[in-house]
């Protein structure tokens, strides 16, 4: 076969590593592909003395690589979704496959692109976008292709990960590990997609739809944070036999689906609740493969690229046929309605401040028993010197969260008590 011709759209860190890969293991990936891998355009607004392109020419509007009659399929590396859609959807109109790293854009246009890739009868891959090094898509699309997927859970953003490893281990305050991964180059300068959510959410939505066969489907992720998770809730949840982590979770169930990222706890036993640092791991819940755990490095450099080479590699095997990225046609792919969070069940971990006073604890679970919630595990602190309050934590039995959240009005409407901070748990993970 004709070698594959390769464009490379941006020469930061996932661009920058796809070009060392593709040309420090040249021999291997031709060997592995079946015919020859050939960088022959790079798209970049500036030189980097770290990525060396030797004779390939670079080309400072990367929407030219995009159309170039010498590339065959275009690496967009350059992350957000207006250049970055422009230059897929060129490429894509020029007859051309595109690998993307890109998980904002797949998982906010995804539908349209996709469908678009299917019309110009090209292909558009994105294993790259999802948990880096760890090849979970390729897992959902072809490894897991007998099994129906009922639910999938995972840690998919390394930062907030980082975070709460660092806060458990050290009883380190959120803001100051935050800054600490800011330094070591975790963490954004604006860190809010990692810590607040948005990065799982997006990554969510795509193992979702691969998992499920549905659209893509990002905007009906519920989506909730880190940064209200305090050392004493670390403690506390281990003291309990919980290890906290920052989880996307996707169920599907007979009327619907749930699609949410939050703190979690985990029991400690638990594989995820093992998975510390900046490592990625997702579970899968197949009918016929049972549980499998897939867990690796979920971003940087080498991880990324290995990935979106392996996409590349891939498309080479496919010669002239199309790869379906979510694993079937967009036209087969069948619509499914969200579960609203209202409707979703789980245990909760609640923290609380009370009056230390008889009669507080059977008022709380006065307001619990009320919503058909009963009390699992309860920790009162004795009061420190003069306080006039106590921490008090309940873990609940698993209550439909507009029950819960009924249950936690009544309880802050208590005299003598705050609103409690509420997390939910998973058991199963």
């Amino acid at each position: 076969m004709s070698a594959l011709r390769i464009g490379v759209c941006g020469n930061g860190t996932v661009g920058g590593g796809t070009i060392e890969l593709l040309r420090s293991q040249e021999a291997l990936l031709s060997a592995r592909a079946g015919r020859e891998l050939l960088l022959t355009r790079v798209g970049a607004r500036r030189d980097r003395e770290d990525c060396p392109t030797g004779d390939v020419p670079v080309h400072r509007d990367l929407l030219e690589v995009a159309r170039a009659e010498d590339v065959d399929v275009v690496v967009e590396s350059i992350g957000g979704t207006t250049l970055a859609k422009d230059i897929v959807e060129t490429a894509l109109r020029s007859g051309k496959s595109v690998v993307t790293a890109n998980k904002a854009l797949i998982a906010e246009h995804g539908n349209e692109l996709l469908a678009l890739a299917e019309e110009c009868g090209s292909s558009l891959l994105c294993e790259a976008a999802v948990a880096g090094a760890v090849p979970i898509l390729k897992a959902l699309r072809d490894g897991m292709a007998a099994n129906t997927v009922s639910e999938l859970s995972g840690i998919i953003n390394g930062t907030g990960n980082f975070i709460l490893t660092e806060m458990g281990a050290h009883q380190r305050p959120f803001d100051e590990v935050l800054a600490e991964a800011q330094a070591l180059g975790y963490a954004e300068a604006d860190p809010t997609f990692d810590v607040e959510g948005t990065d799982a959410a997006h990554k969510l939505s795509i193992l979702a739809a691969m998992a499920f066969s549905t659209p893509l489907n990002f905007s009906a992720v519920f989506c909730e944070g880190i940064s209200a998770v305090t050392p004493a809730d670390i403690q506390f949840a281990d003291e309990l036999g919980y290890r906290i982590k920052h989880l996307g979770i996707a169920k599907r169930h007979a009327d619907g689906i749930e699609l949410r990222v939050h703190p979690t706890l985990l029991p400690k036993d638990s594989l995820l609740a093992n998975v510390d640092g900046v490592l990625n791991a997702v579970r899968l819940q197949g009918h016929a493969a049972g549980e499998t755990v897939y867990s690796g490095a979920g971003a940087g450099r080498l991880p990324t690229a290995s990935a979106v080479v392996a996409d590349i590699v891939d498309l080479a095997r496919a010669g002239a046929n199309s790869v379906h990225c979510l694993g079937v046609p967009v036209s087969n792919l069948e619509s499914a309605p969200t579960l609203p969070m209202e409707a979703v069940t789980s245990a909760w971990y609640l923290r609380m401040q009370a009056e230390d006073r008889p009669g507080v604890m059977s008022q709380l679970a006065n307001c619990l028993s009320a919503e058909g919630i009963s009390i699992e595990a309860l920790i009162q602190k004795p009061p420190k010197g003069a306080a006039a309050t106590v921490p008090v934590v309940v873990l609940t039995n698993s209550a439909r969260e507009d029950a819960l959240r009924r249950a936690v009005t009544a309880i802050s409407a208590l005299p003598g008590m705050t609103h409690p901070h509420c997390i939910r748990i998973e058991s199963a993970n």
